[in-house]
C-alpha cells in the first residue's frame, strides 16, 4: 500500500480516502481519521469533510514517537513502545498504576502524563488497565479517549501472560484454575460459592521450572478479575512469594513474585498485531 496519495482534483477527505485506499476496510479508515492518523500535507486531520485541493498529499500512517522527544522516564519505569495512539510501559515493582484514594504514592500515570506533556502541554494519557503496586511488567496506556474505549471494549481479546514464583513445589505440570470471586473487599479478594454478586475467574497455568522450595509458573488469563492470579494460586496451596495477604510466609525478594511478561493484541488504529515480551526480573530469577 503506497504511503501517500496525491490529490488531482478538488474532493472531500473521507470519500477520497475510500476511493484511494480500496483495500482497507471502511471502518478502519474511519478509525484512522478519528484517531488522527490521516495527514494532509503532513498535518493531522480528523474532520471527514475536510476540503482537499489539487496538489495536496494525503497519507494514512501511525507514526512511532521518538523517545528523545521527551526527558528520560523515572527509574523503575521504561517505555517499551510508543506511537500516536498507545504507550506500552514496563512498570517496575513499587509503582502504583494510578493514585490511591488518599492521593499518596508514586504513579505510572503521573510519570507518563509528565512525559507526554513535555512535548505538548495539551497531551494526556488514559488508563486502560492496572497492575498492582508490587506487580512488575507490561501495561498499556492510551493517548486519546477514543483509543482507550476501543482497547477496553476489546480487553477480553488481549492475550495476557504472567510469570509467578510461588511457594512450594507445584506437582501438576499444567491445568486450569477456576473459582468465583467477590471483589467487594478492598484489600483482599475472596473466592466464594457462586451467587448473583460473584464473577467467575479462569486462569490457565503451566509449570516452567521447579526448585526445592519454589516453582516458576506461567499463567494465561481467560478472565480479568481483580487479584485473580493471587486468589487462584493461594487457593491452590501455592501462594506467590511475598504475597502475605494471600497466605505467603516467605518474602525472599522483598517484593511480590508476579510479573506481567507478555501482551498480544491488535492495534486499535492500524490493525497491526502487537506482541510485547519481557523476561522475568533478575531479582525473581534468582529464586528459581
Amino acid at each position: 500500500m503506497p504511503p501517500q496519495r496525491p490529490v488531482t482534483e478538488a474532493a472531500t477527505l473521507l470519500p477520497f480516502l475510500f476511493e484511494n485506499w480500496p483495500d482497507m476496510k471502511r471502518t478502519r479508515i474511519k478509525q484512522c481519521l478519528k484517531f488522527g492518523s490521516v495527514r494532509v500535507n503532513d498535518r493531522s486531520i480528523t474532520r471527514h469533510d475536510h476540503a482537499l485541493k489539487p496538489g495536496d498529499k494525503v497519507t494514512i500512517k501511525v507514526e512511532r514517537v521518538p523517545q528523545k522527544a521527551a526527558p528520560p522516564m523515572p527509574s523503575g519505569l521504561n517505555i517499551v513502545y510508543e506511537d500516536e495512539s498507545i504507550i506500552v510501559l514496563d512498570k517496575g515493582a513499587g509503582w502504583l498504576t494510578v493514585a490511591l484514594d488518599s492521593g499518596n504514592g508514586r504513579t505510572a500515570y503521573a510519570a507518563l502524563t509528565d512525559h507526554v506533556r513535555a512535548t505538548d502541554a495539551r497531551n494526556r494519557v488514559w488508563i486502560v488497565h492496572r497492575l498492582d503496586r508490587d506487580t512488575s511488567g507490561l501495561i498499556v496506556f492510551a493517548k486519546t479517549q477514543p483509543v482507550k474505549r476501543v482497547l477496553q471494549l476489546n480487553w477480553h481479546k488481549f492475550e495476557k501472560t504472567y510469570l509467578a514464583v510461588v511457594e512450594g513445589v507445584v506437582k501438576r505440570d499444567s491445568g486450569t484454575l477456576r473459582c468465583h470471586v467477590n471483589e467487594e473487599f478492598s484489600l483482599r479478594v475472596r473466592s466464594v460459592p457462586p451467587d448473583d454478586d460473584t464473577r467467575e475467574a479462569i486462569t490457565h497455568f503451566k509449570v516452567l521450572k521447579r526448585s526445592h522450595n519454589t516453582t516458576l509458573v506461567e499463567l494465561k488469563l481467560e478472565t480479568g478479575r481483580r487479584h485473580q492470579i493471587r486468589v487462584h494460586l493461594s487457593d491452590m496451596g501455592h501462594p506467590i512469594v511475598g504475597d502475605k495477604p494471600y497466605g505467603a510466609v516467605t518474602d525472599p525478594a522483598k517484593r511480590l513474585g508476579l510479573h506481567s511478561s507478555e501482551l498480544r493484541f491488535i492495534h486499535p488504529v492500524s490493525d497491526e498485531k502487537m506482541v510485547f515480551q519481557l523476561p522475568l526480573p533478575g531479582v525473581l530469577m534468582k529464586l528459581i
